[in-house]
């Protein structure tokens, strides 16, 4: 919404309450020049809401549960990754 700012001062209140109703921002001119944008707060909403907003944009919809196998998963071990200890095994023979 578009309104001068002569306009606006005779209805204020009607466009705050289109602005709360729609959630538009309104745009106030002067002698046609935007000089003014009032907008709603935007709302934060609950702990819940926000924490559960914020898990979507780090896992996508994945659920807690498989959230937490991919976290914690067990090591795999391949052959070639076992350390030589040979040298902890092999004894010399006594002289």
């Amino acid at each position: 919404m578009v309104v001068s700012k002569g306009k606006l001062k005779s209805k204020m209140l009607e466009y705050f309450r289109e602005v709360e109703r729609t959630g538009e921002p309104l745009i106030v001119t002067d002698h046609g020049r935007e000089v003014l944008e009032v907008r709603p707060v935007p709302q934060m909403g609950s702990k819940a809401d926000i924490l559960a907003k914020l898990r979507t944009q780090l896992f996508g919809n994945k659920t807690a549960a498989s959230i937490e196998s991919d976290l914690i998963m067990e090591p795999v071990w391949r052959e070639e990754d076992e350390a030589d200890d040979s040298w902890w095994t092999d004894s010399e023979p006594a002289k």
